[in-house]
C-alpha cells in the first residue's frame, strides 16, 4: 500500500509521542530564547535614544544598557545551545526507533516479498531513505519551532510599539506565504520520484556487483551498463528538478521580505519625522522587521527539505507496513 504525506506525518508524530517531555522542554527553551532575542532590540533602541547629539550622551545609561544587552545575549546563547542538544537527541532517537522497527519487520517478511523486490531497493530504504528522513526531521526541529515562535513574538512586540507600522508588515506577509506554499506543493512529487529512482539505481548496482560472474558468463556487461546509464540519467533529471525548484523558495521569499523591510522603513521614517516615534524606536522596528522576515526564509527551506524527508518516510513506512509472515 502506497502511503501519502499525511499518513507519513501521522506516523512521524506518533513516533515523536514517546519523547513528549523532551519536546515540551525544547518548546519552553525556544520560547525563552526567542523572548530574549526580541527584547535585545528594545534595549538597543533605548540606548540610541540616550544619544541625543554631540556632548549630549548619557554615558551612565548607555553603559547600563550595554551590560544588560551582553548578559541577555549570553543567556540566550546558552538556552539555544541546550535547545539544539535536545533537538538532536529527539531526532536521532526517533530515527533509531524507526530503523530498528524496519530491521525487526524485515526478519518477518514473507519470502514472496523478498523475491519480488530487489535487495538493493530494500537496502536503499533502510539506509539512504532513513538518512534523508533524519536530516529533514532535524532541520524541521531546529528551525521550525524557533521560526514560528519568532514570528508570533515579533508581531506581539511590534503591536505593543505601533499598530500602524505592524499593519504594513501583516498586509505584505501573505505574499511570502503564498509564494512558499506554491513552490512547496510542487516539490513533493519531484522528491518522491528522486527517492524511487535512487532505490532503483541502488538495486541495479547491488545486483550487478553481487552477480558479476554470472553477468560475465552470459555477456550481459554491456546491457547492464546501458541500463545503469538509463537509470542514472533519470535520477539526474529528477534530482536536478527537485533541487532546482526547492531552491527557488528561499530567493523568492527573500525578495518579498525585502519589500516588507522597505515598507517598514518608509512608514517608520515618516512616523519618526512627524514625532510619533523616536529614532530608537524606529531602529527597534527595523530590527524586528528583519527578525520577522528571516524565519520565513528558514521555514521555506525547511518545508522543501521536509518534502524530501516525508517522501523517504513514505518508502520506509511502506516497507514496515508490508504483511508479515504468520
Amino acid at each position: 500500500m502506497k502511503h501519502t504525506s499525511s499518513w507519513a506525518l501521522r506516523r512521524v508524530l506518533k513516533s515523536l509521542g514517546r519523547y513528549l517531555p523532551l519536546l515540551l522542554a525544547s518548546l519552553l527553551l525556544a520560547a525563552a530564547s526567542v523572548a530574549g532575542t526580541l527584547y535585545i532590540p528594545i534595549l538597543v533602541g533605548d540606548a540610541i535614544d540616550q544619544i541625543v547629539g554631540p556632548g549630549q550622551v548619557d554615558f551612565a545609561a548607555v553603559s547600563t544598557l550595554a551590560v544588560r544587552i551582553a548578559v541577555l545575549a549570553g543567556l540566550t546563547a546558552i538556552l539555544q545551545w541546550v535547545m539544539t542538544a535536545i533537538h538532536n537527541r529527539v531526532c536521532f532517537c526517533v530515527t533509531r526507533d524507526v530503523r530498528r522497527q524496519a530491521f525487526s519487520h524485515l526478519q518477518r517478511l514473507p519470502l514472496a516479498y523478498l523475491d519480488s523486490h530487489p535487495s538493493g531497493d530494500t537496502l536503499s530504504r533502510m539506509i539512504a531513505d532513513v538518512d534523508q528522513f533524519a536530516d529533514g526531521l532535524l532541520m524541521g526541529f531546529t528551525q521550525l519551532f524557533t521560526g514560528v515562535l519568532t514570528i508570533v513574538g515579533t508581531l506581539g512586540f511590534m503591536l505593543s510599539i505601533s499598530w500602524k507600522i505592524t499593519l504594513v508588515v501583516v498586509l505584505l506577509t501573505p505574499v511570502s506565504l503564498v509564494v512558499a506554499a506554491f513552490i512547496a506543493r510542487r516539490t513533493h512529487g519531484m522528491f518522491a520520484l528522486q527517492a524511487q529512482t535512487r532505490a532503483e539505481q541502488t538495486a541495479l548496482v547491488d545486483e550487478a556487483v553481487t552477480h558479476t560472474k554470472l553477468s560475465q558468463a552470459f555477456c550481459r556487461e554491456d546491457a547492464l551498463t546501458e541500463k545503469f546509464d538509463e537509470v542514472n540519467a533519470r535520477l539526474r533529471k529528477h534530482s536536478l528538478r527537485a533541487i532546482f525548484y526547492s531552491s527557488i523558495t528561499n530567493p523568492a521569499t527573500r525578495f518579498v521580505n525585502a519589500l516588507v523591510y522597505a515598507g517598514v522603513g518608509v512608514t517608520g521614517a515618516l512616523s519618526a519625522i512627524s514625532g510619533r516615534i523616536s529614532v530608537g524606536t524606529l531602529s527597534c522596528f527595523l530590527s524586528y522587521a528583519r527578525q520577522y522576515t528571516k524565519p520565513f526564509n528558514d521555514i521555506s527551506g525547511v518545508v522543501a527539505e521536509m518534502q524530501n524527508a516525508f517522501a523517504c518516510a513514505e518508502n520506509l513506512f511502506e516497507l514496515i507496513d508490508q504483511p508479515a509472515e504468520p
